[in-house]
């Protein structure tokens, strides 16, 4: 049981169908629903630290949480950086525990996301920390990042080839139609799978990974809604889009909007049921639970990882 890197990880999901889930942490009961699922699904584990979560709870806070949650399951965890915006964020998290870094240089032309991904990877490498890139923009709005669908783009293939070449990252986000947040696609959900092979065909060594990959579950948009809360129209990628991908390189599949959907549906219903409520044990510990059944489903049912730590 241990801080672990994404290496064994990925070299055991390349070679077979199944990818492992990277799930967003923001506080004790989040840490403690994905971990309890990872251990009663016997899966192989990404725990992702975005800005927005580092602003919020502390790096140090969470590292120690995580800490705990590997010493109380027995869980193996890779602690990875969500959206690290520069090389200093990056040496940040490597100095502090952290056992993967991302480096999103998409903002940036191809040559400047190649010159400040190499940095990072020398330095990380250095340390015995492992390096994912993205290449390629996602639409959507996830903690500080805002792309709109006219600036997002899809990877080009030619170009994932020469970046991996050139920066020797150890895997690759790549854009091929998902989004961030909960309001993916106004129209038919779409994936752009023969990319997506392309780029695997080019690259087949590299673990390749999909950044917001929730599908808003219905169940948990009905709940909020139900009890008060306004989030109407809200459409994620479907499931079995998400276990196709996996058969085509995809390693590692991001998900953070699942996460607070499933949390906020059940506190919402809490505090309708029971009014009176005020024990933040009481609607957090059934949110935990929440995060947990949904977190099994995801690693059993779609992910196909269930069994493989």
């Amino acid at each position: 049981m241990a801080l672990v890197t994404t290496t064994e990880m990925f070299r055991k999901a390349l070679n077979s169908d199944y990818a492992v889930g990277a799930f967003n942490v923001n506080n004790m009961e989040i840490i403690q629903g994905i971990v309890d699922a990872a251990q009663q699904e016997n899966a192989p584990l990404i725990l992702q630290v975005s800005a927005g979560a580092r602003k919020y709870a502390k790096p140090v806070y969470l590292v120690k949480l995580v800490e705990a949650a590997i010493e109380d399951t027995g869980v193996d965890v890779a602690l990875h950086l969500d959206h690290g915006a520069d090389f200093d964020i990056c040496k940040s998290c490597v100095d502090g525990g952290f056992t993967s870094v991302m480096y999103d240089g998409s903002k940036h032309p191809f040559e400047e996301n190649i010159r400040i991904t190499r940095q990072v990877v020398e330095y990380a490498h250095a340390h015995g920390v492992v390096v994912e890139a993205e290449l390629g923009k996602l639409a959507g709005v996830e903690d500080a990042v805002h792309v709109n669908e006219r600036e997002a783009t899809f990877t080009v293939p030619e170009e994932a080839a020469e970046f991996v070449e050139k920066t020797g990252v150890d895997s690759l986000a790549v854009a091929i139609g998902t989004s961030h947040g909960a309001y993916k696609f106004k129209g038919t959900p779409y994936l752009d799978f023969e990319r997506l092979k392309k780029i695997h065909a080019l690259i087949p060594d590299t673990p390749l990974v999909l950044h917001g990959s929730s599908s808003v579950p219905q169940e948990f948009v009905e709940l909020c809604n139900k009890y008060g809360g306004e989030v109407p129209g809200a459409q994620g990628v479907p499931e079995d889009m998400i276990t196709e991908a996996v058969k085509h390189g995809v390693c590692k599949v991001n998900i953070d909007t699942d996460l607070r959907l499933a949390m906020t549906a059940e506190i919402r219903r809490v505090f309708h049921e029971n009014p009176a409520e005020f024990d933040p044990r009481k609607y957090l510990g059934p949110g935990r639970d929440a995060i947990q059944k949904m977190v099994a489903h995801k690693m059993r049912d779609v992910l196909k990882c269930s069994n493989q730590r």
